[in-house]
């Protein structure tokens, strides 16, 4: 499944789970933090949102939908 080239926004998490997954197919989950993984979607090239929205509860859900779409099957 090919990521959207839409803009992403902070509440599109499987759109920037999927962009992630592209951008960055080797990223060790077990070992990125909270303010690793804003700067990762922040650089996405279609994150179109404002950087200063991101919360802990945002970024703690894309990290686990991250986490399991990448263990999937």
């Amino acid at each position: 499944m090919k990521p959207s080239a839409n803009a992403l926004y902070w509440e599109a998490s499987y759109e920037i789970v999927l962009n992630l997954i592209e951008a960055y197919p080797d990223a060790d989950l077990d070992s990125i933090g909270l303010q690793q993984l804003q700067q990762y979607i922040v650089a996405l090239p279609n994150f179109a949102d404002d950087p200063e929205l991101a919360n802990d509860g945002i970024l703690s859900e894309i990290l686990r939908e991250w986490y399991e779409e990448a263990n999937a099957g």
